[in-house]
């Protein structure tokens, strides 16, 4: 994809040094069409070409921060009483004696 990029570019430069030094031609076009026919372009399909990659790093990022949650949950909930055992009955069943 560098490569095609690279080569889009390259042929832009091309086109704008020959607006640069035609007779009939000057830096404010060869700029224009630098900017509008070389990076302009290149920018929107760049950006378009990297949206999959994007989304994937978000979607990763995102189960990620799910995994810590649920872990830091389990954590806690571990933690609550400080025995690390799971919780009883916090009163003891009726005609026994704790």
């Amino acid at each position: 994809m560098w490569i095609v990029a690279i080569a889009w570019l390259y042929v832009a430069v091309m086109m704008s040094l020959a607006e640069a030094t035609s007779p009939q031609g000057t830096v404010l076009g060869a700029l224009i069409t630098f900017v509008f026919y070389g990076v302009g372009p290149l920018a929107l399909v760049m950006y378009l070409m990297g949206a999959r990659n994007r989304r994937v790093v978000r979607l990763k990022a995102e189960a990620e921060e799910r995994r810590r949650h649920v872990a830091s949950l389990a954590a806690s909930a571990a933690k609550a009483d400080g025995s690390g055992l799971p919780a009883g009955d916090a009163i003891a069943p009726e005609g026994k004696e704790p």
